[in-house]
């Protein structure tokens, strides 16, 4: 199988676990390598900074898998710890699929992440970065065997 992860290189050391699943090639938030998405089996994108559109995301294999570090529908797009502090709004992570709005695919599964008032923005983002890929290290399996039925948002 090949998987594509697309994200800032310090987003990808959690993972390795991927490498069990067959080739995978780690991508460092580059667009000139969007064009090459169809041949890869899995896409999944991780703190990747970019929009892809509609017509690339419909050519690819399999639905493109995003991890996102907020409890969807709230705080969608940039930032998404920081408006979840500035606007009160749960906190969590979401794995879903990418569609052709900003972080409003389908999602496949979620978790709440509870904090205490001294964390800072740095310690509840390790933390949450921490829990999304713990959660898709968790989710992988049932996610490609289709296990996992995604859900519409609100």
């Amino acid at each position: 199988m090949k998987i594509i992860l697309l994200s800032p290189g310090e987003s990808s050391e959690g993972f390795v676990f991927l490498e069990k699943y067959g080739h995978v090639t780690r991508h460092k938030d580059k667009l000139s390598l969007i064009k090459d998405l169809p041949t890869y089996d899995w896409v999944i994108s991780f703190g990747y900074r970019h929009i892809i559109r509609k017509e690339e995301i419909d050519k690819c294999k399999n639905p493109i898998i995003n991890l996102h570090l907020s409890y969807l529908p709230y705080n969608r797009g940039a930032d998404p710890n920081f408006w979840s502090w500035y606007e009160n709004t749960p906190k969590g992570v979401t794995i879903h699929f990418i569609d052709e709005g900003i972080d409003t695919g389908e999602i496949l599964v979620q978790k709440i992440v509870k904090f205490q008032n001294s964390e800072t923005l740095k310690t509840s983002y390790d933390t949450l970065k921490n829990e999304v890929i713990k959660l898709f290290s968790e989710s992988f399996d049932g996610i490609i065997s289709k296990q996992i039925i995604p859900k519409k948002q609100n």
